[in-house]
């Protein structure tokens, strides 16, 4: 994923953490956008093209993983699991 996050990045990539606001608070990307899992809506993703890369990001990768799906159904196409938010610093 480090490899990849810079032509991503470079594409025109968010970032989007999905973990809880107080996770995010603890420590994050400073790039990164923060959108709770239970707050992933259409709607919170709007502000975004659906051609933009969309990389997503929690503590573990699980709830990223939960979250490709549902940003896959709002019509985004191009969308990564970054699994831990580490990974994309």
């Amino acid at each position: 994923m480090k490899k990849l996050l810079p032509d991503l990045i470079k594409n025109g990539a968010v970032i989007v953490d999905v973990r809880s606001a107080a996770e995010f608070i603890g420590g994050a990307n400073p790039n990164s956008i923060n959108i709770p899992l239970d707050q992933l809506t259409e709607e919170s993703l709007r502000k975004f093209p659906k051609s933009s890369p969309i990389v997503l990001c929690c503590a573990s990768g699980m709830r990223s993983g939960m979250a490709v799906s549902t940003v896959k159904n709002f019509g985004f196409s191009n969308v990564v699991n970054a699994g831990p938010w580490t990974n994309t610093l």
